[in-house]
């Protein structure tokens, strides 16, 4: 694994003062931290300068970050002027549009009331005036209750876990020498942990990238102690609970209309090790030795789902492990992804879109030197972007999408195109150099890039998994690793659930609470606990404790 570079100004000219000081005089903290951070950059770059596929543009993105992607900025970045450059609503990586803000009315926060659903939520009558009475102030008209009532919103902090301690009272004979105990309230429950505790660390853990250790911290700062290990077993024996929910997901996914998927690397710790398994010899190759968490995103009846899987196995792979469970009746689904052919859940049928912004990423990326060429590109795609917006705002069906694309979009593609072509023909762009190696790309992947053209329901990019993979990202950033195989699995089940209730705009923490309160429920029917319908079954279920 690479070293993390810490996030400090390196001089030059500080740097070699620095050095001198070393010297005469021992460091300062500050000092010893900053010329560690020069030399593991130092080290850092030679050892990226010793890998075959290491670029300027690799390196730069690497060392000072990435930069946005809105045309308007990358055509300013290559010096061209911006005037008459309009960014696309609904465009990859920060392509929407710059609308001119409205002006805010006083009082009023960026959030809506109404946006907080999980707050608690108090009616106040008021203490002078009733339906009919009348006016205070004229003394003549009477007063009607409105609608809409007069809200305040007050927000307060609280630890993450947060406890109570019960003192029972307890007497003693002093004959016979019983201890009589108070009873407990009722509601307490007999476990220590309540159900709500394993929903918030796995949450915060899998959802938000918060580690189990910098969570024990926190804790102990706030005197509610909560040791690592314990924040484990609890999301461990809620994940063997709640897992027959994983059956009703990958059981969606499989059914779905169209199908995203990607995949980044993961670090599992005992698949490093020296002699680890290798994973199914039935389709792992010995040889592999990466491991990757594949994201799965599936839309079916206007249902979205996430599946995440870490191991050996590709993303393609994975995906076709899933697509095994699709019913016989149904057809091939839409898969969308990138080029890269390990992708493709071989051998099964699909119908195989790319990703439109990793096309126009190549682009993007090479605009400093070939800015003019370069416009003319990502403005076409810009407005491509732009008629897609105007379909979902419409709320077009896929057929009425497809043709509204193919009347809209199809034209200024095939000019696109046949300017595409025109540039290697024509000898008017090397086809080596890196704009060169752009072209290239759009024109043999040309097809399949352009799939929305000729495919209902079609999307115009993988940016749906992409933004999935963050969660992933999110945790090998925060926690670096997962220590065994059984860690990835508990995580790819939270991330998959999480996810997935992001994605249907359903709250995870009361939804992963229900599971556990209804386990019993869930292992008798997990398809009447998906997201977007366990509040039906929650209310025909009876009240349960968790076990």
């Amino acid at each position: 694994m690479a070293p993390t570079i810490p996030a400090i100004d390196l001089r030059m000219d500080d740097l070699e003062r620095l050095v001198d000081r070393t010297r005469h005089a021992p460091l300062t903290e500050d000092e010893h931290a900053t010329l560690k951070a020069a030399i593991t950059t130092l080290g850092y770059v030679a050892q990226l300068l010793e890998q075959k596929g290491t670029t300027l543009a690799g390196l730069r993105h690497l060392l000072l970050g990435t930069q946005t992607e809105k045309t308007r900025d990358v055509l300013a970045r290559a010096g061209l002027d911006t005037d008459v450059v309009a960014d696309a609503p609904g465009a990859p990586r920060g392509e929407a549009a710059d609308d001119p803000a409205e002006p805010r009315r006083r009082g009023h926060g960026r959030h809506a009331a109404d946006a907080y659903g999980g707050a608690t939520h108090v009616a106040v009558p008021h203490t002078q005036l009733h339906h009919g009475d009348r006016c205070p102030l004229c003394v003549k008209g009477k007063v009607y209750a409105q609608r809409d009532p007069g809200l305040l919103i007050r927000l307060r902090g609280q630890p993450p876990i947060s406890g109570t301690v019960y003192a029972l009272e307890k007497f003693r004979c002093n004959l016979c020498g019983e201890v009589f105990t108070a009873d407990p309230p009722a509601g307490v429950g007999a476990e220590k942990y309540d159900p709500t505790t394993g929903a918030m660390i796995a949450l915060l853990k899998y959802g938000s990238g918060m580690p189990f250790h910098r969570l024990e911290r926190l804790q102990a700062d706030l005197q509610i102690p909560l040791p690592a290990s314990t924040q484990w077993e609890i999301v461990d024996d809620l994940a063997t609970r709640i897992r027959p929910i994983l059956t009703a997901v990958i059981r969606q996914a499989a059914n779905g209309e169209v199908v995203h998927n990607d995949d980044t690397s993961m670090t599992v710790l005992d698949l490093a090790r020296p002699g680890a398994p290798r994973g199914d010899p039935d389709d792992v190759s010995p040889d592999r030795t990466g491991v990757f968490t594949s994201g799965i995103v599936a839309t079916r009846d206007g249902h979205r789902v996430a599946l995440f899987v870490t191991g050996r196995r590709h993303a393609g792979e994975n995906l076709a492990r899933v697509l095994a469970e699709r019913t016989a009746d149904l057809g091939p689904p839409i898969q969308m992804c990138d080029a890269l052919s390990r992708n493709l859940p071989k051998p099964l049928a699909v119908i195989v879109g790319h990703c439109l912004a990793h096309a126009r990423r190549h682009v993007v990326e090479v605009a400093p030197s070939f800015p003019a060429e370069c416009r003319r590109i990502l403005e076409t795609l810009g407005t491509v972007y732009r008629h897609d917006a105007e379909a979902r705002e419409q709320a077009l069906s896929p057929e009425a999408r497809l043709a509204y694309h193919q009347t809209h979009s199809g034209p200024l593609l095939d000019d696109l195109y046949a300017w595409l072509t025109a540039q290697l023909a024509d000898h008017l762009v090397e086809p080596n150099s890196s704009l060169g190696q752009a072209i290239t790309y759009l024109l043999n992947h040309r097809a399949r890039l352009t799939l929305f053209l000729r495919q209902p329901g079609a999307p115009l990019d993988n940016n749906l998994c992409e933004r999935a993979l963050k969660k992933a990202i999110l945790h090998r950033k925060n926690a670096l690793f997962y220590k065994t195989s059984n860690g990835a699995h508990v995580g790819d089940l939270f991330m998959s659930l999480i996810h997935t209730c992001e994605l249907e705009g359903v709250n995870p923490f009361q939804y992963l609470t229900a599971l556990q309160r209804h386990a019993d429920a869930l292992e008798a029917n997990p398809t009447a606990w998906l997201p977007w319908n366990y509040q039906d079954a929650l209310a025909a279920a009876p009240a349960t404790a968790a076990r």
